[in-house]
């Protein structure tokens, strides 16, 4: 397990480098997710032992949330400072998500109309 969180980590920590290191506007553990990603569809024996850890740490991500519950109370002057520019951004983008997850869904089921299940 110490070994599969220590490679977890690592990841992490090259995918920062990198995204530091070429200026990438890419947050560097999204690119250390897609090195862990790569090294799994590499190696099923490390996806075999990733698994169990992820998991683990999937059954715990509410312990995660409490440094940005933390962030956002020492904020609070300057989110009320904000509130109608973040509300307007929070609904402005959950409905243009919701458009575009529809219209992509639409032209899919346009694209696959009339094939058969595979």
């Amino acid at each position: 397990m110490i070994h599969v969180l220590a490679l977890i980590l690592i990841c992490q920590l090259a995918g920062e480098a990198v995204a530091r290191v070429l200026a990438l506007p890419v947050p560097g553990p999204v690119l250390g997710m897609a090195a862990l990603f790569a090294i799994m569809l590499a190696s099923p024996r490390v996806a075999l032992a990733v698994r169990p850890v992820g998991e683990g740490i999937l059954r715990h991500l509410s312990l995660l949330f409490v440094p940005a519950g933390v962030g956002v109370v020492g904020h609070l002057r300057l989110l009320g400072e904000n509130a109608l520019a973040i509300g307007v951004a929070l609904i402005g983008s959950t409905v243009l998500a919701i458009a575009v997850g529809a219209l992509v869904f639409r032209a899919v089921a346009r694209l696959t109309e009339g094939k058969p299940d595979a």
